[in-house]
């Protein structure tokens, strides 16, 4: 007999969120374990970043000072960009690549046919090319998303500019101070709308890619076409309200659990500087005897909570294939011809 709180069928919100919730706390020491390499990774690079930080920080303080000569700084002002850049790509692809890890443990485990870690780490071993490569094509996506989200705003920091550069008056300047930080503002909202996009518009990418047997351009047509259109009446019957909506409540839980768990590390750091001085990490660097294993205990948390969201992102796209295909009846239809299930 079915157990009930595995039945498929259309989820209500409040539903999706109830099961993932469910999932996650039955199986946590799986997940856990599925996603602590993860983030211990994740970790480094982020600690690889903040040390670049502070040796830019260290650059520019010299030169200000006499002690540096420009060629130093802007070799480290270069080596901070590359090293920031380098850590957003590659959080970002680790991300996403347990995410696809972890709805290869979920949804068939969720169909009530479970799968070993094992297989799950097989299964993005196997599409590591493929998810690579869709990985980039979103990535190209996003950029292109960004630039048009930011296109207003850069139009009238530009104006601004140009405003101040040839007004020789009070008022040319006031306006075209004006006008500069409110493009800059919009600039900010823009890229912010732009990353929130590209985290809503890719989130059923690594689902389709553990469950489906598709190239990386497939795959990235697919994942838009499941978040394409509508499944119900109402604005929330729009496929991508309500993954807006479930993407928020989801993130706002985890971003609270990680502030929780980042207090240690928090609290270190505001015993021996003020983190808004801005040379507050040159002149009172916060030992790493004392740092390092409480952001490691932050990085357990993260792994305790974070795989919250890779199950919602897992169970959001079995609701889709059930919504959209049929997933449920075709289920069916399939234990009802099965002579062993029959019986």
């Amino acid at each position: 007999m079915s157990n009930p709180t595995n039945e498929l069928r259309p989820l209500a919100l409040g539903e999706l969120i109830d099961r993932s919730a469910t999932f996650w706390r039955k199986h946590l020491k799986q997940l856990f374990t599925l996603y602590f390499g993860f983030a211990i990774v994740t970790y480094i690079l982020t600690k690889s970043l903040q040390l670049a930080t502070q040796r830019s920080v260290v650059a520019m303080q010299g030169l200000a000072s006499g002690q540096g000569d420009t060629e130093t700084l802007l070799l480290e002002y270069g080596r901070f960009w590359l090293v920031l850049g380098g850590t957003m790509l590659g959080t970002f692809w680790l991300y996403w690549m347990a995410s696809l890890v972890a709805a290869r443990y979920v949804v068939p485990t969720q169909l009530g046919e479970p799968v070993r870690l094992s297989e799950s780490y097989q299964r993005g071993l196997k599409k590591l090319g493929t998810f690579t490569g869709a990985y980039v094509l979103s990535l190209l996506w996003a950029v292109g998303a960004n630039l048009l989200m930011a296109l207003p705003g850069g139009l009238l920091a530009g104006a601004g500019a140009a405003v101040l550069a040839s007004s020789g008056g009070t008022g040319g300047r006031v306006v075209g101070g004006v006008l500069l930080a409110i493009g800059a503002l919009l600039i900010g909202v823009g890229v912010l709308g732009g990353l929130l996009w590209y985290l809503l518009r890719f989130s059923l990418l690594p689902p389709v890619l553990a469950m489906e047997e598709l190239s990386a351009v497939k795959a990235f047509k697919r994942s838009g076409a499941l978040l394409s259109g509508r499944v119900g009446p109402g604005f929330t019957g729009r496929v991508k309200v309500r993954a807006m909506i479930l993407v928020t409540v989801v993130s706002a839980i985890l971003m609270a659990v990680s502030l929780v768990s980042g207090l240690p590390a928090l609290i270190i750091q505001f015993a021996y500087r003020n983190p808004l001085e801005p040379l507050a990490m040159v002149n009172n660097p916060v030992p790493q005897t004392l740092l390092v294993p409480a952001e490691l205990l932050q990085v357990v948390g993260q792994a305790v909570f974070t795989p919250l969201g890779l199950v919602f992102y897992a169970m959001f796209y079995l609701d889709m294939r059930v919504r959209r295909e049929g997933l449920d009846l075709e289920r069916q239809l399939e234990e009802s011809s099965d002579p062993a299930v029959a019986a």
